[in-house]
């Protein structure tokens, strides 16, 4: 048997594996079989090529859709689960694990040839390189949807410059998704990342989270369950306070960057670890970004300040500064739980997927009545999830009596 035939088989494997874990998503596509939503439809994604995103890719199929799909993070693809997806799945994918800038994009309009009418993007790449460079290709796109903060700011600033020319669905803003993929699965995979590139103890160490949003909670969580003892680097005084009302310490960068152990970011701002803090850190510091982009560890200015750069290990790599201290980077700053690791448990993104397959054929159905706008996720959807959820859970929830029903949709009921 070929080398390709067996990277593809072990693709397969892992795909298969992870949908024991996706019962939401395996629900759509046994509904979806018999309605055939997609039928007719081409559809455009930028995603992490994992094993977990074959199961969208393979709904949407389902569903009767024509899907190509690209990576979304040089650095998060599976290659055997690509080689699945186009030798056993028939699914096109334009992904290779490393690869290039130019490649990446390059990707980018090999999924755009298709002339998609429904995008699903992670980060928005997808989406800007539509609008910048193959503008021909809008008038045949009904809508799109995106699963992560970073997209979903971007297309905000679109929509507020008026050059976003068709509907969006903030995926990430689905409470079935930020509130669970966004803590849990980022808050687990960050600690997984770390531990497989490193296998240092988080225990009794110093780990510093830049950033308190729903994944800077989840990974100060992890990481104090794992025996550290976290300190929070917030801009936001809300954010901040709440941290500290969490039993977390709260201070900022260059307080805190002289005897950290452990740094990682999680804002989807740039260059949120600078120069001045990467200066102020010890030897032997690890630092890593739990972001999507590789922006918020300024590592163009530690490379110019250091005098050697070389890899140490797996997935890390040494920078030996001219005062011969060593900082740590895992992944070239990229996600670490994708860089080094396997990204979010099947669990989590079984949620996450189904609000994006869901939300898909939302703007099917109604993406020709909405504005050029970001809109959330139909509440409707996001509850259904839910309670598919729970049901694949074996989990009774209690049901409100008409009474009760009828009394909070009252207003002359008082003391």
């Amino acid at each position: 048997m070929g080398q390709k035939n067996d990277q593809a088989i072990k693709g397969q494997q892992k795909i298969e594996w992870v949908r024991i874990k996706m019962p939401v998503v395996q629900s759509i596509s046994e509904k979806w079989i018999k309605e055939k939503p997609f039928s007719g439809y081409l559809v455009a994604a930028c995603l992490h090529v994992t094993a977990k995103t074959a199961n969208l890719m393979r709904t949407i199929k389902d569903g009767g859709g024509e899907v190509a799909l690209c990576a979304s993070n040089p650095l998060s693809t599976q290659d055997d689960v690509v080689a699945a997806l186009n030798d056993i799945y028939g699914i096109n994918t334009y992904a290779q694990r490393g690869e290039s800038k130019e490649s990446y994009y390059n990707n980018i309009h090999k999924v755009l040839d298709i002339k998609p009418h429904v995008t699903i993007d992670d980060g928005a790449d997808l989406v800007n390189t539509l609008h910048t460079e193959r503008p021909e290709l809008i008038e045949n796109v009904l809508g799109g949807t995106e699963e992560t903060t970073t997209g979903v700011i971007r297309l905000k600033a679109m929509a507020k410059d008026r050059v976003l020319k068709y509907p969006m669905i903030a995926v990430n803003d689905a409470l079935t998704k930020h509130m669970f993929d966004n803590r849990y699965g980022t808050g687990q995979s960050t600690i997984d990342g770390i531990l497989r590139a490193t296998n240092y103890l988080l225990a009794g160490s110093n780990f510093v989270v830049v950033g308190y949003g729903w994944c800077g909670r989840g990974i100060a969580s992890k990481a104090r369950g794992m025996g550290a003892k976290v300190t929070i680097v917030e801009v936001d005084p809300t954010k901040a306070l709440e941290a500290t009302m969490d039993g977390f310490q709260v201070s900022n960068m260059a307080n805190v960057a002289p005897t950290a152990d452990f740094v990682v970011t999680a804002t989807g701002n740039i260059n949120v670890v600078d120069s001045k803090h990467l200066r102020l850190m010890k030897d032997g510091v690890i630092v890593c970004n739990a972001g999507h982009f590789n922006v918020e560890i300024n590592i163009k200015s530690l490379a110019e300040e250091s005098k050697q750069i070389k890899k140490v290990r797996e997935n890390i790599e040494e920078y030996l500064l001219k005062d011969n201290k060593r900082i740590y980077i895992i992944g070239e700053g990229r996600l670490v739980n994708l860089a080094a690791g396997e990204g979010h448990p099947a669990d989590v993104m079984d949620m996450s997927f189904a609000n994006q397959a869901l939300s898909a054929e939302y703007i099917i159905r109604e993406g020709k009545n909405l504005e050029n706008a970001v809109y959330p996720v139909p509440q409707d959807i996001d509850k259904e999830i839910a309670r598919l959820k729970l049901i694949s859970m074996n989990i009774e929830i209690e049901e409100m009596t008409e009474e009760q029903v009828t009394y909070l949709s009252s207003w002359d009921g008082g003391t």
